[in-house]
């Protein structure tokens, strides 16, 4: 089963992961948008980026999961905006793909790592841990989107056969 693991919104990730493996990690693509050059997910190269790891798998052996999240009390309606907007694009461009999509919720998979009520660091820690190889890629303390994208296709691997 090949998995990818998308941490959604502008500074979000995606994790290209196979048989308990991580194969890559990157960085959510962006690029500026408007006059003040405000940052938003580049859909085009997010297309080319998965389409570049899967033209040699059979479409029934990839699952996309994608962290499903909401709004939380406090965000600002712009940032809320452009969060729904970067998950709409990740469900569009994989629907077009015609890959399969599967939602997590940020509390079942924290659970599963025992990372409830700790801080963002501590998924790049655990990460760490678990993936001992890919600590290079998680170096820096904004990694934890890598971190959480990592995760996600972690969690689901591991659980999806018994669901």
């Amino acid at each position: 089963m090949y998995i990818i693991g998308i941490d959604p919104g502008i500074s979000g990730a995606i994790c290209f992961f196979e048989d308990g493996k991580v194969i890559d990690v990157i960085e959510m693509p962006s690029m500026a948008e408007g006059k003040k050059n405000k940052k938003q997910v580049n859909g085009n190269q997010l297309f080319n980026e998965i389409k570049l790891r899967i033209s040699q798998i059979k479409s029934d052996k990839i699952a996309v999961v994608v962290e499903h999240v909401t709004a939380m009390p406090g965000q600002g309606v712009t940032s809320m905006f452009n969060f729904g907007q970067s998950f709409g694009l990740i469900k569009g461009i994989c629907s077009a793909m015609q890959l399969p999509i599967h939602f997590v919720r940020p509390t079942k998979w924290k659970k599963y790592f025992n990372l409830i009520n700790t801080s963002k660091d501590a998924s790049r820690s655990r990460a760490i841990e678990i993936f001992p190889r890919i600590s290079e890629k998680l170096k820096r303390k904004k990694d934890s989107n890598k971190a959480d994208a990592i995760l996600i296709a972690s969690y689901y691997y591991n659980t999806y056969k018994t669901e």
